[in-house]
């Protein structure tokens, strides 16, 4: 993750504990950037989201599934024997 202070300095112990409110309120979130804005005694902190892979969605015997995994056999074998076009 980047960092980047404009309009002044700041300590790395600080930054770091912003990062860490960031990361605790979306945890669900990758930081590529963030990027901290000093006004006198006030931070402005934006931040940029790093790419998350995507998995392929379909949807297969009337479940919207990303991957098999979790499936019994005999779904795993219904999905097998399903005609398949070409896209």
């Amino acid at each position: 993750m980047k960092y980047q202070v404009i309009g002044g300095q700041m300590p790395i112990e600080e930054m770091d504990s912003y990062v860490a409110m960031l990361k605790e309120k979306y945890p669900e979130r990758l930081f590529k950037e963030v990027t901290f804005r000093i006004d006198g005694d006030f931070v402005d902190v934006s931040y940029q989201y790093d790419v998350v892979p995507f998995d392929r969605i379909r949807r297969i015997t009337g479940y919207l599934v990303g991957n098999m995994t979790r499936w019994n056999d005999g779904k795993k074998a219904e999905e097998a024997d399903r005609v398949k076009h070409g896209v």
